[in-house]
């Protein structure tokens, strides 16, 4: 796959100018780049979604698999174990091939029919029409997908399970090119290192969107920066340790080369200057400074530019007022969705004032459920949840359904607490600047998307905050950033997280361990436990 002269805007912003790249069939590709670089619009670019402004990308006709990193799938009213199976278009195949054989038998002399015979036989050939079934099969249990989830539809699932359903699904699709946009968010440990060996052998190319480095690490040989300075692609051969190696030895290289130019400007201006206020009838040293002069303008014109810094996510959680001492009492809680089995059981929980709390278990197990409840966006079956008067709380939801897509980003985060100037200077400390606050929050990227509604919670200053994968769309730089005011925040917190080192960052006191309904003091050997053997809902 290759492009060439890519070029593309929006509106004033410009994302790729006369950017090319080129990667081999085989290749493990990494893809990094700042949020808003346009990582996430290369690959809508080579599935058909985006056409460039001028230039292409040839992919020479592959079978395309992209996993996005937020899921959106059509069918809901599917079962699992048929949205899965239609991975591989084997049933419309083996369709197509009857309606042509019929076809041949009323023309057995017409040749396209044959070869479309020929080509539709290849195709099945390609899919394992015979072996599809166990192939399957096989990547159900290495994804560690529970056999209760096949007979369900696919509208019965969590968000996390919807993430590794169609995981699953466009790893059975066999692309020649698979395009992953952080595909580890949703995954366990067992299942991660699964999906790590798989692709490392997998016998295509493979283009991965993550903020893992250690992912990035073990399966990439090549990786591919998506310059937002420049709006050029480069590619480094190696995984992400050897990029990081050769961006400082690149950047030392720029840093002595600028330096160099420098010298020489300063040395040229001043030649230039004495020059300039020598006598005129001083002729060689008028013409030696017309000389010069020249010299320096050509150096002006190519000087080397240092790499743009970007300013990194500021917050300020201060809560508007004190909290309770017990913000938050659950009692006696039960819950189901409708025609399913009970998720809590009898659940009692009191928050205590200033702790912070986590939610772990296993996929499905109703994490993000009970947060809702909480939310009053559902409502329990029996018991009560009582929160204090004195509780503010701020939401963070996982699928950042609290943004309408249709909002500007300045709308998305509007209060009448704030003049419009403060909320320009609230966005600015989220990285949004100048014309990016008006634009529509449908067209930013999912970190863009997190940004956004980070900012959003910020404003509110509350005492409480409840946070639902907050890590999950954001670069390491700002996961880090949002550990640390978390870690410091006075007021209380209640996430369900599977990034230990952010849970381990923010000082988590006590666990609530579902299904069972056990709450237990924070142990880093616990937790750990909980992560290797469950999935994240």
């Amino acid at each position: 796959m290759y492009a060439q002269n890519l070029s593309l805007s929006f509106g004033t912003q410009t994302v790729y100018d006369a950017a090319e790249f080129n990667i081999g069939p085989r290749d493990k590709c990494g893809v990094i780049g700042v949020n808003g670089a346009g990582k996430s619009t290369l690959f809508n670019i080579i599935t058909g979604k985006i056409k460039p402004d001028t230039g292409r990308i040839d992919t020479g006709g592959a079978r395309i698999g992209f996993l996005a990193q937020v899921i959106d799938i059509q069918d809901l009213d599917t079962t699992v174990f048929d949205f899965l199976m239609s991975g591989r278009p084997i049933e419309k195949l083996n369709k197509q091939l009857e309606l042509l054989y019929i076809a041949l038998a009323d023309n057995p002399d017409d040749e396209k029919i044959a070869d479309d015979i020929s080509a539709t036989q290849n195709e099945l050939e390609y899919y394992d029409v015979y072996g599809a079934e166990d192939a399957l099969l096989e990547l159900i249990e290495n994804m560690q997908i529970p056999d209760a989830w096949l007979d369900k539809k696919v509208s019965e699932l969590s968000g996390g399970q919807k993430s590794k359903v169609a995981f699953t699904r466009m790893l059975y699709s066999m692309p020649d090119i698979m395009l992953l946009d952080e595909p580890t968010n949703h995954l366990d440990a067992s299942a991660r290192d699964f999906v790590t060996q798989y692709l490392q052998k997998y016998r295509g190319c493979v283009m991965v969107i993550s903020h893992d480095n250690d992912f990035l690490n073990a399966v990439a040989n090549k990786i591919m920066l998506v310059d937002k300075v420049t709006h050029k692609i480069s590619v480094f051969d190696g995984n992400y340790d050897d990029y990081k190696r050769k961006a400082a030895a690149l950047k030392h290289a720029r840093d002595v080369k600028i330096a160099a130019e420098n010298r020489q400007i300063e040395h040229l201006s001043n030649f230039v200057a004495r020059a300039n206020a020598a006598s005129p009838t001083n002729h060689a040293m008028k013409r030696a400074g017309h000389t010069r002069a020249a010299q320096l303008q050509k150096i002006l014109e190519n000087r080397t530019t240092r790499e743009q810094i970007y300013k990194k996510v500021k917050m300020d959680l201060s809560p508007l007022r004190d909290g309770a001492r017990h913000p938050i009492h659950i009692d006696d809680l039960w819950f189901r969705y409708p025609g399913m089995r009970l998720l809590y059981r009898k659940l009692s929980i009191i928050i205590e004032g200033g702790e912070r709390f986590l939610i772990v278990g296993e996929n499905g197990a109703g994490k993000s459920t009970l947060l809702k409840l909480i939310m009053g966006a559902l409502s329990p079956e029996r018991g009560t949840i009582d929160i204090n008067p004195k509780t503010d709380i701020a939401y963070y939801a996982q699928e950042l359904e609290q943004l309408n897509p249709d909002d500007r980003v300045i709308d998305a985060v509007a209060s009448d607490d704030y003049t419009d100037t403060q909320l320009r200077a609230a966005l600015g400390n989220f990285l949004f600047s100048g014309t990016d606050i008006f634009k529509k929050i449908s067209v930013l990227s999912p970190g863009e998307r997190a940004r956004v509604a980070m900012c959003k919670i910020i404003l509110r200053r509350a005492n409480m905050l409840i946070l639902d994968e907050p890590t999950n769309h954001l670069d390491p730089d700002t996961q880090a950033i949002i550990g640390d005011n978390f870690r410091d925040f006075s007021g209380t917190i209640i996430v369900v997280s599977h990034n230990p080192d952010f849970v381990e960052q923010i000082g988590i006191t006590r666990m609530l361990v579902l299904p069972a309904g056990r709450i237990e003091d924070y142990d880093h050997e616990k937790l750990e436990y909980y992560y290797s053997v469950n999935n994240a809902e």
